[in-house]
């Protein structure tokens, strides 16, 4: 049994991914059999910052972990991904509260669709992080591309306005779909994702969906859409699959808290996503720069830095030319009235250019 714990898998020991994924296994479960025990229970704000905080501090302590275990290098790389995680998990939170907007799911609902969501964005990540790590280390030339693909998003992020319509015209035609293929509700049961109503043509008790499945589905899809960019920005910082899944996890475990703490100010962040785009270009260029034609070294802590100048930058920029909205925040979503079409539900902000 000792010899199985020290065999390597991934370039690691197999201790240390049984021990990372322990800690996430008890975080989850505190979360799910204690925090939020009471589901009709609206998570606030002053909480929601308080258990960002939380998983933040946790990331942060096992970066120390990783800078004092596996050496500097690693624990810079890991500090600089979870930071570039956590501030394009930032943008998801937008389009998050566009969709929730959208289908008219209450806030008191919110949190069992994003608790689902991110065990759902675990797996995927889990799954596309694998898939990066075979793809870099089979064929080095694969960092270009991912090089190449930051670079493009970044600049489109850039030039793009805001896709608010964009975002509900795709809404519109998923939940266009689901409603022609299968048996959805115009309301919701409660926080259920399935509820059992008459079939219109025979009358006996059949199962249907509830917005509130159609809202998971689409959180979902938007997760792995921002995985798109967020895998390879990470791999573009560091190629260690350790690293980059550590960092990536304990970023999106943070998501749900950080949604109740930010969905609530959208219109404060109006230009964050100027700073996100430049961080994704900075990325791009570090890796032409240095990794494919070797012009200059950049060290880990270098990308450290800049990203964290960017990202503050853009959110200081953002709440002082939005002070004035301070006086009047936009507020979360509501359900509407029953049997409401879910075309009319009401519409929320979108800070980015996903999707």
């Amino acid at each position: 049994m000792v010899d199985f714990l020290y065999m390597t898998w991934l370039g690691k020991p197999v201790w240390m991914w049984l021990g990372f994924h322990a800690v996430i296994f008890i975080l989850l479960a505190l979360d799910l059999g204690l925090l939020h025990r009471d589901k009709s229970r609206e998570i606030g704000v002053k909480e929601s910052l308080l258990l960002t905080a939380f998983y933040l501090t946790l990331g942060l302590i096992f970066g120390g972990w990783v800078w004092w275990y596996i050496g500097p290098q690693a624990g810079q790389e890991y500090l600089a991904g979870l930071i570039v995680e956590k501030s394009l998990s930032m943008d998801n939170v937008f389009v998050i509260a566009v969709i929730f907007g959208y289908l008219g799911i209450p806030r008191n609902a919110q949190h069992r669709v994003l608790l689902w969501g991110i065990l759902a964005a675990i797996v995927l990540r889990g799954l596309m992080i694998g898939l990066g790590a075979a793809l870099v280390h089979q064929a080095e030339w694969v960092l270009t591309i991912f090089a190449a693909f930051l670079i493009y998003a970044g600049i489109k992020m850039l030039v793009s306005g805001d896709e608010e319509e964009g975002e509900n015209k795709s809404a519109d035609r998923f939940t266009g779909f689901m409603r022609r293929h299968m048996r959805v509700t115009d309301e919701l049961d409660g926080q259920k994702f399935t509820t059992r109503r008459p079939d219109p043509k025979t009358g006996k008790p059949v199962l249907w969906l509830t917005p509130l499945a159609l809202a998971l589905v689409l959180v979902n899809g938007a997760d792995v859409i921002f995985a798109v960019d967020s895998v390879p920005a990470i791999f573009a910082i560091t190629t260690d699959t350790y690293v980059v899944y550590t960092s990536n996890i304990f970023a999106i475990l943070g998501l749900r808290a950080l949604y109740f703490a930010l969905a609530a100010m959208v219109d404060r962040f109006a230009y964050l996503k100027t700073a996100l785009a430049l961080i994704l270009i900075f990325i791009g260029l570090k890796i032409v720069v240095a990794d494919t034609f070797g012009l200059i070294e950049i060290q880990p802590w270098v990308a450290l830095v800049v990203t964290v100048v960017l990202l503050a930058g853009g959110i200081v920029y953002s709440l002082w030319r939005t002070r004035g909205a301070a006086e009047t925040p936009a507020a979360l979503p509501q359900a509407p009235p029953q049997g409401l079409p879910q075309a009319d539900a009401p519409r929320g902000r979108l800070g980015s250019s996903h999707g």
